[in-house]
């Protein structure tokens, strides 16, 4: 009898503890990520905007063409980086994200990138041996009179390696990480603003994204992303939630990015150069093809 009751006594507490955790979960008290914020945006800036740039600026017998360049070292440290800070930012989610798609996610993400790294870098060396970026592969002058002419196929192959799949398996994981960690910033509190260091950093952030999403010819993925999570927002405020802090960065983060593309492209729309590069209903010029076709030369 006594062991009964110590068993219901001991019950009965355990039922009372998962009362309170839920209790206290129903009311998460978020916070502004400033650190993790302003990590990501000085990596993004360093590690993949910096990258190239990089690559032309330090002299070529530092870095031969035949061992990896100071842009390849970059990519290495993103494609560590940046999984880890992904990983901290789900850490920090009020509310508990499907794992499962976190670590799929996270995986698909560091092979899709490990993927560009390798294109990538012999892309840019090509780059430094007359390879045009506005050109497509086979216009190329230093590739089209090659021999045989099955290497023209191989070339083909890693750009798409580069530019297709190995920019699908980084970006779509990318952004799905992002739509799951914003599906967790809302709140039944009172509405949080975005504190003045969160102003400070949505500049340089969307600049990046811009070049994210105009170099990474991921317009349609961004649109989608943005669509839905302007469709979570609506969904969760007929529910009497509204967005966190760090929710209200993400989404004012999209709406400027997206405005910068269309400035973007309504500035190159009658190039008719790029137009040939990019045929059909979607054109979004990259910024390295602009930069080879009306910077370099010049």
């Amino acid at each position: 009898m006594r062991k009964r009751q110590k068993a219901e006594t001991a019950a009965t507490s355990y039922l009372s503890s998962i009362g309170r955790e839920k209790a206290s979960a129903s009311t998460p008290q978020s916070q502004f990520h400033v650190d993790l914020w302003c990590y990501f945006t000085v990596q993004n800036w360093i590690l993949d905007f910096g990258r190239p740039i990089v690559m032309i600026i330090l002299p070529l017998e530092w870095f031969p063409l035949n061992k990896p360049s100071a842009g390849d070292y970059f990519h290495m440290a993103y494609n560590v980086i940046t999984p880890f800070l992904l990983l901290k930012l789900m850490e920090r989610s009020t509310t508990m994200l499907p794992r499962s798609a976190v670590y799929l996610s996270i995986i698909t993400f560091v092979m899709g990138a490990s993927i560009h790294l390798v294109g990538d870098s012999i892309n840019h060396r090509l780059i430094l041996s007359g390879y045009q970026n506005h050109l497509s592969v086979r216009e190329n002058p230093i590739i089209k009179d090659l021999k045989p002419a099955s290497l023209i196929d191989s070339f083909e192959l890693l750009y798409y390696y580069d530019e297709h799949l190995g920019h699908c398996m980084w970006y779509i994981p990318f952004f799905l990480i992002i739509f799951l960690y914003f599906t967790g910033c809302f709140t039944q509190a009172k509405e949080e603003k975005v504190p003045r260091s969160g102003w400070l950093l949505l500049g340089p952030s969307a600049i990046y994204y811009w070049y994210l999403v105009t170099e990474g010819q991921i317009f349609v993925l961004y649109v989608f992303t943005f669509f839905a999570m302007a469709a979570t927002v609506m969904r969760q405020k007929r529910m009497g939630y509204v967005l966190d802090s760090n929710g209200r960065f993400l989404l004012y983060n999209f709406i400027i990015t997206l405005g910068l593309v269309v400035v973007w492209v309504i500035y190159l729309w009658n190039d008719n150069v790029l137009r040939k590069k990019y045929p059909g209903i979607i054109y979004v010029p990259e910024p390295w093809a602009y930069y080879t076709l009306h910077i370099k030369g010049s």
